[in-house]
């Protein structure tokens, strides 16, 4: 069994907490259900204008959680032109 964790942090353009977590509820929920991952906002969860979003899969196979969570991170910088990728790891627990 092979587990792979994505952790994103993102720079939003939030001015207030209420909106950062429209925009942070919305990556969550619809990655979810489009890639079947274990998501959640994992730290600054104070700060307005930064999130930081983790992203978990497991799989018997190798390669497949892997894939799985490159193409999520595709799919954050293609869905939200208005959020810039600080950073983004792929790493296998």
């Amino acid at each position: 069994m092979f587990i792979y964790c994505l952790e994103i942090h993102l720079s939003l353009p939030s001015r207030s907490l209420k909106e950062k977590r429209g925009i942070v509820k919305s990556i969550l929920g619809r990655a979810r259900n489009r890639f079947n991952v274990a998501c959640a906002e994992v730290d600054r969860q104070d700060n307005v204008s930064v999130a930081v979003l983790g992203f978990v899969t497991v799989s018997p196979d190798k390669n497949i959680p892997r894939q799985a969570l490159e193409k999520v991170e595709e799919w954050i910088y293609e869905s939200w032109s208005d959020l810039e990728i600080i950073a983004a790891d792929i790493s296998e627990i």
